[in-house]
């Protein structure tokens, strides 16, 4: 009589030979309520993927959606997510709609610090230091179910918004851009729906809230006795009119704007300064989410200049007591 394996399994288990693996515990994720009002929390995320089907390269798709009501409220065609990329759509959204209450976003690196420094529990990112200074909260998810909206809506976007591209021939980032206003408010229209409370939970931006300023890369450097400091292996040197003394190892602020250019305050005031010195290059450090793009344009390499040591003859031991010719390339050395 021949048994199956399953047959030969149960008949195990009957007599205690056989311990069947337990079952995996499934977890269950409740569905949260939506907020009450529009603009009481909005979530936001970036959804890398080939949106111009091979037309345009590969990017990433911001995307900010109201929790209250399902509309959308930025979209945003990035070359990655970034704190420049963010606050580019954040300032899209704040000029359109105004400030919302608060942010919700996964644990990523631009919101949260996941790794502080040793008795600093409460640092920022710069774009928490930037939503802080204009009064609205960031709250992280703890997983990704805990914001499914935003990652739904980043499915159908997948499906739909490719389509709608390819229908109308759009081949690139700026192009599909100029076209997102006209999805969202065709998308917002079917899909969006009325929130409990009729309160509009945005608030509008005020004289205070300078987006030119605070939406910029910002680090803290103290200067030296010669006036000095160092960002980004470049000098900087402070050109001022008062007594060199007065600003010696004083603490300035060193803002940088997304098209590169460098503003250091003092007290709130703009510094003059000429740039002393450029280091070399050294060993970058890229975000996983940075490496295609830093694949895609790797450094070239060095090649030694014509009057480059290597170039010219030297002696040796081994060409001493061999005749090797002491001109021309060490490559072209030959051992006889």
């Amino acid at each position: 009589m021949q048994i199956s394996d399953e047959g030969v399994r149960q008949l195990m288990i009957t007599e205690g030979l056989w311990k069947p693996r337990k079952a995996r515990k499934v977890v269950v994720h409740q569905m949260r309520e939506r907020r009450a009002c529009y603009g009481e929390l909005v979530q936001i995320d970036g959804s890398p993927h080939n949106w111009f089907e091979g037309r345009a390269p590969t990017c990433s798709l911001l995307v900010f959606i109201d929790d209250a009501t399902g509309r959308l409220g930025q979209l945003l065609f990035v070359e990655s997510e970034s704190f420049f990329s963010y606050s580019q759509a954040a300032r899209k959204y704040f000029e359109r709609q105004g400030k919302p209450v608060a942010f919700y976003s996964d644990k990523h690196g631009i919101f949260r610090v996941n790794q502080p420094a040793s008795g600093k529990t409460e640092a920022l990112t710069q774009f928490g230091r930037a939503m802080q200074q204009l009064d609205i909260q960031i709250i992280c998810a703890r997983t990704p179910q805990a914001k499914g909206r935003v990652e739904r809506v980043n499915q159908t976007l997948q499906d739909r918004l490719p389509k709608e591209l390819r229908l109308r021939g759009i081949s690139s980032w700026e192009a599909g851009n100029a076209f997102l206003p006209e999805f969202m408010a065709d998308f917002n229209q079917r899909f969006a729906v009325q929130p409990r409370s009729d309160h509009n939970a945005h608030r509008p931006l005020v004289d205070q809230d300078d987006l030119e300023q605070i939406l910029t890369w910002q680090e803290s450097r103290t200067l030296s006795k010669n006036l000095t400091l160092q960002f980004h292996k470049i000098v900087y040197q402070i050109q001022t009119h008062r007594s060199t003394y007065a600003m010696r190892h004083a603490t300035v602020t060193l803002c940088l704007d997304a098209h590169g250019d460098v503003t250091i305050r003092y007290k709130g005031k703009a510094l003059d300064y000429t740039i002393f010195h450029k280091q070399s290059k050294q060993a970058s450090i890229v975000n996983t989410k940075q490496i295609d793009q830093a694949l895609q344009s790797p450094p070239k390499p060095n090649k030694p200049a014509p009057d480059h040591p290597w170039r010219k003859g030297f002696a040796t031991p081994l060409s001493k007591s061999r005749d090797v010719p002491l001109q021309g390339d060490i490559s072209t050395l030959e051992i006889r």
